[in-house]
């Protein structure tokens, strides 16, 4: 438990301090506190993520409510403890540590990596305010967010008079091929943002300010240095990557006129984005869709395939948008091997794709289930790698045996996808950023923050959509926006998306080669950085080479997209509009 492991902290004088000698006595503390942090662990994933099941697709669940809120609580004990063991790490001759004990040695990564996070730590005193103030703080700002936002009905003009809706359904109107009904959602949408803009403004402002103060005082010259240290990259990489996407708008925004182009209009509206485009005849219905999956997993290997069948038989997956549920999707560990899905499935292939990218992080959770409980983690910029491998996976296999009514389609759902993680992604990267760096003088209001939103769509959409038909409140809908512990949640799914697809193009080179040594790359996430897991598969991510690489796949499809849309619009036909 949190107060055993409290006490043996206090037993052993577990603290920061002057220097520490590497003796007999610190090696046994060292490997007694780490078997006590295993086991606990465990058991706090488990309680953790099924407290978290029951408020994300209930948040009208009170007693569940009532439940995280004593997590909350008791996670402060431990967080105040995770500060003293750092603090303690930093004052230790860690590579002594290593040198001397095997089990040290099999957890060297994040020893090295706290040793390095002491050099940031705030006063024993401060840190532990911190942690007593942060349920009251950023967390309490957060579940505002979600509930909120979870529990906000929609009133939506529709053939049979006003009906109310869940935000959820709402947002899913984006993607109805009627665009009268989608901008009805839309128009719909931003009335209701706009009705709880004012406390939701409050909550990112008190977020914002909490992670800028609690940055200064950590000595990292700005949220994003600790953003990236969090997530095992560097400065170098991040430049090059955002560089390399910078040079990809062109491409996108083909793309997106492209679409117009096939949807009849003369630019598309920001409710035009998530449009179905093409003749698709198949709508995927649930049942086919876990079909599928399962079949084309096989074609890759038996181990992925008998994942995705248990995940279905055992109903891991909580697939219908219903009130009270949170948007989106997102995959979290259970126990050991096992891990739990929620998503808001539409029968289309997106939702077939996104339900595969999901089960990719669920079969990354399954390959670190060898791994110490310590060592079974992912930083955001590695946490993508198998769920953008799985959703290649299946948008190859359906493009292999298509007609071009059906490639266009299926091109059409892969670019959007693309298009979101890279230049939409971008665009709330730069409002997080300027928005951080603006919150150092004063809170920004509704206005200030809608302005901010529209500056960066524009600045990366450009002339790929109307300008004067965006989406202000994207800062109000993105709840990664509201977490103090994770700033900057952006990037690293760009990082994600175009490290996958780098590894795609790997497989498909040398398929044998590539299965040997890629379920231990995945295992292998908490206890490497991105570079040094990323140069076993011959690849420097400091320099552009990798990241024009894999634009290329993008751009190879965005010409293939161009062409099939310019030949169907020639034949005078036309898509969904």
């Amino acid at each position: 438990t949190v107060d055993s492991l409290a006490s043996m902290f206090d037993s052993l004088g577990i603290r920061g301090g002057e220097s520490v000698e590497v003796n007999r006595d610190m090696v046994e503390a060292a490997e007694q506190i780490l078997k006590a942090l295993t086991a606990l662990q465990e058991e706090g994933q488990t309680l953790r993520a099924y407290i978290h099941s029951f408020v994300t697709t209930d948040s009208r669940d009170t007693l569940a409510q009532a439940r995280a809120s004593e997590l909350s609580q008791r996670s402060v004990i431990l967080v105040q403890l995770g500060v003293r063991l750092t603090a303690w790490i930093g004052s230790l001759d860690v590579e002594q540590l290593i040198a001397r004990s095997s089990l040290a040695k099999e957890h060297a990564f994040l020893l090295r990596h706290e040793k390095k996070e002491a050099e940031h730590l705030m006063s024993p005193t401060e840190e532990e305010l911190a942690a007593e103030l942060e349920p009251s703080g950023g967390t309490a700002w957060n579940r505002l967010h979600g509930n909120i936002t979870s529990q906000l009905l929609v009133s939506v003009e529709t053939d049979a008079g006003l009906v109310d809706m869940p935000m959820s359904a709402v947002r899913n109107l984006a993607m109805h091929p009627d665009r009268e009904t989608r901008r009805r959602g839309y128009e719909a949408e931003l009335a209701a943002w706009e009705r709880v803009a004012v406390p939701l403004a409050a909550a990112i402002n008190s977020i914002k300010a909490e992670t800028n103060v609690l940055s200064g005082r950590r000595h990292w010259a700005s949220p994003l240095e600790g953003a990236l240290f969090d997530n095992n990259i560097d400065a170098p990489t991040l430049d090059s990557m955002t560089t390399a996407a910078r040079d990809s708008f062109p491409d996108f925004r083909r793309y997106l006129r492209a679409k117009a182009r096939l949807l009849g209009v003369d630019a598309l509206a920001w409710y035009d984005v998530f449009a179905p485009a093409g003749e698709s005849e198949r709508d995927w219905q649930y049942s086919e869709a876990t079909a599928f999956i399962v079949q084309q997993f096989g074609a890759y290997s038996s181990k992925l395939s008998d994942f995705a069948a248990r995940a279905f038989r055992e109903n891991w997956v909580d697939a219908e948008p219903r009130s009270g549920k949170r948007d989106g999707a997102f995959c979290m560990k259970l126990r050991a091997d096992e891990s739990r899905i929620l998503a808001n499935f539409v029968s289309s292939y997106d939702g077939m794709s996104t339900l595969a990218h999901e089960l990719g992080h669920g079969y990354h959770n399954l390959n670190l289930a060898q791994r110490p409980a310590l060592l079974r983690t992912a930083p955001m910029t590695l946490a993508e790698t198998a769920s953008i491998f799985c959703q290649t996976l299946i948008k190859e296999a359906v493009l292999a045996d298509t007609d071009s009514k059906e490639q266009i389609a299926i091109l059409e759902a892969s670019l959007q996808d693309q298009n979101q993680v890279v230049v939409d992604i971008m665009s709330r990267f730069l409002f997080e950023q300027r928005l951080l760096e603006q919150r150092t003088q004063r809170e920004l209001s509704v206005e200030e923050l809608n302005q901010l939103m529209l500056q960066t769509q524009r600045e990366t959409y450009g002339d790929g959509l109307d300008q004067d038909l965006l989406h202000p409140y994207m800062w109000a809908v993105k709840g990664h926006y509201y977490s103090v512990y994770a700033p900057f949640y952006n990037y690293p799914y760009m990082f994600g998306l175009l490290f996958g697809l780098g590894l795609y193009a790997r497989y498909q080179a040398d398929p044998d080669q590539f299965r040997l040594g890629y379920d231990d790359l995945l295992s292998c996430t908490g206890m490497a950085d991105a570079a040094d897991l990323a140069s076993r598969f011959g690849i420097d991510l400091r320099t552009r080479g990798f990241w024009d690489a894999s634009f290329d796949i993008i751009r190879r499809d965005v010409d293939r997209f161009e062409a099939l849309v310019d030949e169907f619009v020639d034949r005078g036909s036309t898509g969904a509009s």
